[in-house]
């Protein structure tokens, strides 16, 4: 009889786990529990990962008292609890963002699981989703000197195709939207970006591509020579800060797409290129705005950092892997056997670019010295066009000294946008950022984030709120960072032409004025000198809102580029 009862419950038994189960999905209580227990024993399964990577753990813990404090300050700011931080001079364009870039300030970024900054930074580097991939059709530029920089112009992607039905149904509505981008024309306004230092296409590239042209860019990839397939015909490489290649390029670009707006956008490492090149062309560039996700912007204090070892090994080893396909061209040039047996990314760079094996000869007898162009493998034109480049530092510090992203900061004419991430494991502590820089120079402008990882910003999964339904993949991709720097784009875009608008009306306003006065035989001799900026500013009968002349704190500013340098 006991055996019997027993086989009976034997039998029974997986009908009562299932019937538990569903009891158990039907209770909102054993369901909380259930999602507490996983998402505990997920955590020390993850901690345990880190452990043995040695991977930095970030996990958030705020006070009641931090969290009041971030309430008041939110309050005051106008900005989200948890959301980006928005570290910038008082300016008019400042005040112009905060009230019309509702996407800058606003954003629930993912938590753990999703929002782990090392999760975030494989999948956005890595292993992320490639179901919207992009197709591209590539240009190879001739330089200067012999090189060769591949540009990827970005045709198409498989979603765009199956959509396209219905885009031909909305094109009034596009047409209208790209009026807005395209700032000063109808013209769609083109996007120009920057892969990391390295090289090659990341996920997190081919979102922001896909996105873009959604909303009306002409994408366009630009790559440093050497890289993502393109060929190396000189026996020079990029060093991190030289903006030489990327200015050819931008002048290419324009070229091509004269009547249409040109922004760019930076990637990482790749900063270094985009920031330099804002610097050193200043008001006589043909950029309009510009942004950078996760910049590096102290290139010698990155490079000198340390940086977790799965991270380090692993950028070490692609840049390795790049110099060895080159390795038999570059012997009579650069001592290649030093850089491949280097064991950080500082011995590395310094090999290529700071050899001590190389002669040095003065900047006045690079393009005269034959010697030098046999040596360096250029024609003495080359040498010359290449200027200081085209001669090796002479140590680590000289190195930085002429690429330095930020060594021309004050020259730059150009609003930038650096996003950054607190919890970021490729960069620096932000307690190392030039908040001095933001704080005092109109033209950048910071986004700090608490977590994000490095080029990740994932958003929080939501529903519509109307209609109970997740988010569309076509109108959302996840990623704040994309939507936050196309709305910062098209709001910089919209501010520059009214503040184009408001030099034009001004200035003739002073060609009527002076006109009278030579009417009326003025002794403009007589007459006190005025300040250049008393003439411009507006009236007090006008919104302040609309005002781009003045500063908050009483100082006058111009947002027109004097096209003096």
């Amino acid at each position: 009889m006991e055996s019997y009862v027993l086989d009976c419950l034997f039998c029974l038994l997986p009908s009562f786990l299932l019937f538990l189960f569903y009891v158990g999905l039907h209770c909102p209580r054993l369901c909380g529990w259930a999602r507490v227990a996983v998402r505990a024993s997920s955590w020390r399964l993850w901690v345990i990962i880190c452990l043995i990577l040695q991977l930095p753990l970030h996990k958030e813990k705020r006070t009641k008292a931090e969290d009041l404090k971030s309430l008041e300050t939110d309050m005051v700011s106008g900005q989200v609890s948890d959301g980006p931080k928005l570290i910038c001079k008082p300016t008019a364009l400042a005040r112009y963002l905060l009230q019309h870039c509702g996407s800058l300030t606003k954003a629930k970024l993912a938590a753990w699981p999703r929002g782990d900054p090392h999760l975030q930074t494989f999948s956005s580097q890595i292993f992320g989703e490639h179901r919207q991939k992009v197709q591209f059709t590539r240009d190879h530029l001739l330089l200067k000197d012999g090189g060769i920089v591949a540009l990827d112009w970005a045709i198409g992607t498989r979603l765009i195709e199956l959509t396209a039905k219905r885009r031909w149904e909305v094109k009034k509505e596009h047409q209208s939207v790209r009026k807005t981008l395209g700032c000063f024309t109808s013209t769609p306004p083109v996007l120009l970006l920057i892969p990391q230092f390295w090289g090659g296409m990341t996920p997190h590239l081919q979102l922001l591509c896909s996105q873009a042209m959604r909303q009306g860019f002409y994408v366009v990839v630009f790559h440093h020579r050497g890289t993502a397939g393109s060929p190396l015909t000189t026996t020079r490489l990029t060093e991190f800060g030289d903006p030489s290649d990327l200015e050819q390029a931008v002048t290419y670009v324009h070229s091509r797409h004269p009547s249409s707006v040109l922004v760019a956008v930076s990637e990482g490492s790749g900063s270094g290129v985009l920031l330099s090149y804002l610097g050193e062309r200043g008001s006589s560039t043909c950029i309009t705005a510009a942004a950078a996700i996760s910049p590096v912007l102290l290139g010698q204090l990155w490079f000198e950092s340390a940086m977790p070892p799965i991270y380090h090994w692993g950028v070490l080893f692609h840049r390795k892997m790049q110099l060895s396909r080159y390795a038999s061209s570059f012997q009579g040039s650069l001592d290649v056997d030093r850089a491949l047996r280097s064991s950080s990314l500082r011995d590395f760079e310094e090999a290529l670019f700071c050899s001590p094996t190389k002669k040095a000869f003065p900047s006045n007898e690079r393009s005269l010295n034959p010697s030098y162009s046999s040596l360096r493998g250029f024609s003495p034109t080359a040498a010359w066009a290449l200027g200081e480049r085209a001669n090796p530092a002479q140590d680590w510090e000289n190195y930085w000294g002429r690429n330095e992203p930020l060594r021309d900061a004050d020259e730059m004419s150009v609003p930038v946008l650096c996003i950054c991430s607190s919890d970021d494991p490729l960069l620096p502590p932000t307690s190392m950022l030039p908040l001095s820089l933001f704080q005092s120079n109109p033209y950048f402008l910071l986004a700090l984030t608490d977590k994000g990882g490095h080029c990740g910003f994932t958003l929080e999964a939501s529903k519509d709120i109307n209609d109970g339904k997740p988010r569309n993949e076509e109108e959302e991709e996840g990623v704040w960072s994309h939507t936050a720097i196309l709305e910062y784009l098209k709001v910089v875009s919209d501010f520059l032409k009214e503040a184009e608008g408001d030099w034009k009306s001004w200035g003739g306003q002073l060609e009527t004025n002076s006109l009278k006065g030579q009417k009326g035989r003025m002794n403009v001799t007589a007459l006190p000198r005025r300040r250049r900026g008393a003439m411009m500013k507006r009236s007090r009968t006008q919104p302040a809102e609309q005002s781009a002349l003045d500063d908050a704190d009483g100082d006058l500013f111009t947002w027109k580029r004097s096209y003096t340098r």
